[in-house]
């Protein structure tokens, strides 16, 4: 992954770090400017931001049925929920943190940081579907991150290559259940959600 010029990197995975040169650092405000201008998108760590690295198609058809299966299945159960893409924004308080998940899903009424309603601050179930180059920072770092949020009660992890889904739902506090799913017959149960969505609808048209 080349990083975009004149943009400061964090040391996160998915960072390339520059020695030679010292990182400028950004406020969120200027991260918010320079993201509304650019062409790609962009992660943003406390002050340094990271571009993100472009999706392959697999990952693109998965993460359209993730939103479809989702609508379908909070419509269906007549739950007063609300389903979010790959452009919205999450945004963590406690580290100064904005993120772009695959998709999300917010109980009642989105909460954002302000006014301009960019940065999500309430998800209460988040999806990633993990690539190669993300997918060690999504299981582990991203996950812990996540947990900042009061708000956040289940992640799921879709693998983009092979028919596989694990749900990590929390029971209480610091307490995970984790459940995995592989085979496309299976239903995913979304227990923050209360809702399940087939597995093979999750890879539809993917060749999966």
């Amino acid at each position: 992954m080349k990083p975009v010029a004149n943009v400061a990197l964090s040391t996160n995975p998915l960072a390339v770090l520059r020695p030679s040169r010292r990182p400028k650092r950004y406020t969120l405000q200027e991260y918010l400017q320079r993201e509304e201008r650019s062409v790609e998108r962009h992660d943003y760590f406390d002050g340094t931001i990271v571009s993100i690295p472009m999706a392959r198609g697999p990952h693109n058809i998965i993460v359209g049925n993730l939103i479809t299966c989702l609508n379908n299945a909070i419509l269906t159960a007549e739950k007063d929920m609300v389903v979010f893409g790959s452009n919205q924004k999450i945004y963590l308080p406690a580290l100064n943190y904005g993120v772009y998940p695959d998709a999300l899903v917010v109980s009642d009424t989105p909460v954002y940081w302000d006014d301009n309603q960019v940065l999500l601050t309430n998800p209460l179930l988040v999806v990633e579907v993990l690539s190669k180059s993300t997918r060690n920072y999504d299981r582990k770092e991203k996950f812990d991150e996540y947990q900042t949020l009061p708000s956040f009660k289940e992640y799921v992890l879709v693998d983009q290559d092979k028919a596989q889904v694990e749900t990590r739902y929390r029971e209480e506090h610091d307490l995970w259940r984790y459940t995995t799913y592989n085979e496309l017959g299976q239903m995913v149960n979304l227990r923050s959600i209360g809702c399940s969505i087939l597995v093979s609808d999750i890879y539809g048209k993917t060749g999966v």
